[in-house]
């Protein structure tokens, strides 16, 4: 019987351990049409309540969010990733700094301009790290691909 039970355990352990990885934010992406040859790639962090999400420039000790995008003949990226939401600002005593992060949501936004009429897909990847009051969870990368260009 205790063979039984343990063995019972071991497998329940992964199924268990895997009900317990957090993610807080949902990661949404977009284009929109600025005019003929301009679009706007849209990344939409929305994130739980509780948690939250570092800019760009973060400030010392947490990873900052970042993008990279892949190189496209037919796509030229205009300026850098800009970013629309609240900005909070806080000092954090575990980083021992002032740190900048959005809470609930917040829009990045690149411009990039489209050579000629063909459709093509803008592909890169966020990198991001979220944190609450009580732990920081483990930086990850999320690949995307926009559709841009075409009729």
């Amino acid at each position: 019987m205790k063979k039984l039970l343990t063995a019972l355990a071991l497998f329940a352990l992964p199924i268990l351990a895997s009900a317990q990885i957090e993610n807080p934010v949902k990661w949404s992406f977009s284009a929109k049409k600025v005019n003929a040859n301009t679009y706007e790639v849209h990344a939409i962090a929305t994130i739980e309540a509780g948690w939250h999400l570092y800019a760009q420039e973060a400030g010392e000790g947490p990873v900052p969010t970042s993008f990279k995008f892949t190189k496209n003949p037919l796509a030229t990226l205009d300026g850098k990733v800009t970013e629309t939401g609240k900005l909070h600002k806080a000092f954090d005593k575990n980083f021992n700094s002032e740190l900048k992060y959005y809470e609930n949501t917040v829009d990045f936004v690149q411009k990039v301009t489209i050579k000629g009429k063909a459709a093509t897909k803008v592909k890169g990847s966020v990198e991001f790290m979220v944190c609450d009051d009580h732990q920081c969870l483990p930086p990850k990368e999320l690949e995307f691909a926009v559709n841009v260009g075409g009729k």
